[in-house]
């Protein structure tokens, strides 16, 4: 578990004792109402970003240039999903770490992204070779 996964653990359980404290079984109530509006908020997001990304093809960005350019260290998988509008293309193996997903573009540019955890770690550029005349 990481430090933001316990962060916000502690913050659930503060706010709920807190609730119970100020305002006895209602507060609680509104505190779980709170919590619960919460997760379906996160929950409707990537729901939207993975029925964007269902219309498109596996692996295919716009501009893998672009892409390459916005992509930032610590993004999460969902996050580059949603950029992307595209599920990548899994190059490493099924359910290990880390994960290797590839996205290319129409001029067979490809963006290869490792990500450790859910979260982007290291990117790389590959473009085709320029014939010269």
């Amino acid at each position: 578990m990481n430090f933001t996964r316990l962060l916000t653990l502690a913050a659930i359980v503060i706010l709920t004792l807190g609730a119970w404290q100020a305002f006895g079984w209602p507060g609680i109530a509104l505190a779980v109402g709170g919590i619960v509006m919460w997760v379906l908020l996160h929950f409707t997001r990537m729901v939207s970003i993975l029925k964007k990304a269902a219309d498109r093809p596996i692996g295919h960005v716009a501009s893998a240039v672009m892409l390459n350019a916005k992509l930032q260290k610590g993004a999460t998988l969902m996050h580059v999903i949603a950029m992307t509008r595209s599920l990548g293309l899994l190059q490493s193996e099924k359910d290990t770490q880390p994960e290797v997903y590839t996205w290319t573009d129409t001029s067979e540019s490809v963006v290869t992204c490792t990500f450790v955890g859910g979260k982007l770690t290291e990117w790389s550029l590959q473009r085709p070779e320029q014939l010269s005349l």
